[in-house]
């Protein structure tokens, strides 16, 4: 039994001896009246206070980027009488507005299913829909992946991560234009043979700034002199535009 104890403790003190050192090359996202996409770069470091164990499996780096969660309403379509209709609708508790994961190797060689299941790593298993009451539900997950995978508002990229020498890490994720406004979290994994040993965390805020900024304030704040502005704008745009051809024609 004493044995056993001390074998656990040199085995959890081994583990806390390799830990994550982050760095961002920008700590937040602004979104101005021409934002068109931006990307980031997450690097980091393996710091040890001791050799690092060969005898405790590969070692493999995780990093993902979650925006905002969402609740939402996923729905399939059918034809009735000639016309289109929503015949099922699947409640999704929790979405990310944007998720990205990177790995430093294959999904089944950094991760277990297990970990995953615990931390929520992994696309699937970072949605949460409870209780739909539909027995094909998993469908519905699915076509939100994909739906959100082809606006590159999920990303999965398979070895993503640079890992120099099992202690040099990187990753970049690209970040595109129709970002939810809102905190980011990124968060690192240190695996050994699928299972974290270590885990580090850190917020990159994406904000509207300049006017953008002014013009989603005023929409929530003054819905009527934002909407009595827009007609102007309109107005104004409507009539330049006929102006414009009037100048042509002669």
């Amino acid at each position: 039994m004493l044995r056993l104890l001390l074998l656990c403790l040199c085995f959890a003190g081994a583990a806390r001896a390799e830990t994550i050192v982050l760095g961002l090359s920008q700590d937040s996202v602004s979104i101005t009246a021409t934002f068109d996409g931006d990307d980031i770069l997450i690097f980091g470091a393996v710091r040890r206070d001791a050799p690092a164990p060969t005898q405790s499996g590969d070692l493999g780096v995780i990093i993902t980027v979650a925006g905002p969660d969402q609740r939402l309403s996923v729905y399939r379509k059918a034809r009735r009488l000639g016309i289109w209709v929503n015949t099922q609708e699947v409640e999704v508790d929790h979405a990310p507005s944007f998720y990205a994961v990177a790995t430093s190797g294959p999904i089944r060689d950094v991760l277990r299913d297990t970990s995953d299941l615990r931390d929520s790593i992994t696309i699937p298993r970072a949605i949460r829909s409870v209780g739909t009451g539909v027995y094909d539900s998993e469908a519905f997950i699915e076509a939100l992946i994909r739906i959100r995978g082809n606006a590159d508002l999920y990303q999965t990229q398979i070895g993503g991560v640079d890992l120099e020498q099992d202690t040099l890490f990187r990753a970049s994720f690209d970040l595109p234009a129709n970002l939810t406004e809102g905190d980011y979290v990124a968060r690192i994994f240190l695996t050994r043979d699928g299972v974290p040993i270590d885990e580090s965390s850190t917020i990159i805020p994406v904000q509207k700034v300049g006017l953008e900024r002014w013009l989603y304030n005023l929409a929530h704040a003054d819905p009527l002199i934002y909407g009595f502005l827009s007609l102007i704008i309109a107005a104004a745009a409507g009539w330049a535009a006929s102006a414009g051809f009037a100048m042509l024609r002669r």
